[in-house]
């Protein structure tokens, strides 16, 4: 698990990524554009929409991120976080948008070919466009293990398929040079299938999001593990975890002494809340407790110890 970083840290890497991300598309918008008038290769226009597709994915995280940042209110006391996962849906539908186009351009061109220009000049573009995408992918990545942030992991998996998808034009542009023309709109058809098989990874994800997924089994257990460390805690069950944005809400029923005073019972929960949240920065910790002899036989404990 990373280190624990503060919600200032976590703002600034965040805009980072997101601004990051816009100017690399926009230049490579540019690029990919003057290399399809070019070369008149539907490859090249495969990569020019998907990078139109990234623009305006890395401008709806841009204001997702921007909105998700935004401190709890009175009508969204939870905080604002579910607009990265509302984002990354977004993103799913632009992703797919475009491999059906490509789909159909690709199949277009298999029906009419036509022949290829200025080959040298797209394969440039496209090392250009994949050297870019690998400097913007490095901060990205370093962006996602610090904040874990739905909206860049989705972005970075697109940016992804991008490195994978100029790769394949080059060797498709080379292959067309050679006089196998039909293998322009074959690779295109390619890129298109895995296109839409990344739509469906981040569209999944933003789903689960959505709907409230536990949080992963490495950060429950390291939670069981820090109120196990407390000898003044005898069980723990229901505990109930999920994400929304950056903040993790974790919910949990202490079992505790029959005859501990409110005032004890309290501090016991306060040390293992403090605990929690210098392990886990951003969480958002509620804790109940429990007398245990009040503890429901039916409620099934993540661990137990005699009192």
């Amino acid at each position: 698990m990373s280190e624990p970083i503060t919600p200032a840290e976590s703002q600034r890497l965040l805009k980072l990524a997101t601004y990051a991300s816009i100017i690399t598309a926009g230049i490579l918008i540019a690029a990919k554009l003057g290399a399809y008038l070019l070369t008149n290769s539907v490859s090249v226009l495969a990569s020019l929409v998907d990078s139109f597709m990234d623009a305006g994915a890395s401008l709806i995280n841009l204001l997702a991120v921007r909105y998700a940042l935004a401190p709890p209110d009175r009508e969204h006391r939870y905080g604002h976080g579910k607009a990265e996962s509302v984002a990354g849906l977004a993103q799913a539908t632009f992703i797919a948008g475009s491999g059906v186009f490509l789909i159909l351009e690709a199949v277009d061109r298999l029906l009419h070919p036509k022949p290829l220009e200025a080959i040298g000049i797209g394969l440039g573009v496209m090392v250009f466009a994949i050297l870019a995408t690998l400097i913007l992918m490095a901060i990205q990545h370093y962006v996602i293990k610090r904040t874990r942030s739905t909206a860049i992991r989705a972005d970075a998996l697109h940016y992804k398929t991008d490195v994978l998808t100029n790769t394949s034009i080059i060797v498709a542009l080379l292959l067309s040079e050679l006089g196998w023309l039909g293998v322009d709109p074959i690779f295109a058809l390619a890129i298109a299938a895995y296109i839409l098989y990344s739509a469906w990874g981040i569209g999944s994800e933003a789903f689960h999001d959505l709907l409230d997924h536990e949080l992963p089994q490495e950060t429950r257990q390291q939670i069981i593990q820090i109120v196990k460390d407390n000898p003044k805690v005898y069980g723990l069950h229901d505990l109930r975890t999920r994400l929304s944005g950056r903040t993790e809400f974790i919910q949990m029923h202490l079992e505790l002494d029959d005859h501990l005073r409110l005032v004890e019972a309290h501090a016991i929960a306060d040390d293992v809340e403090t605990k929690i949240k210098q392990a886990i920065p951003t969480a958002d910790v509620v804790i109940h407790q429990d007398p245990i002899s009040s503890v429901d036989k039916a409620a099934l404990p993540l661990f137990k110890r005699a009192p």
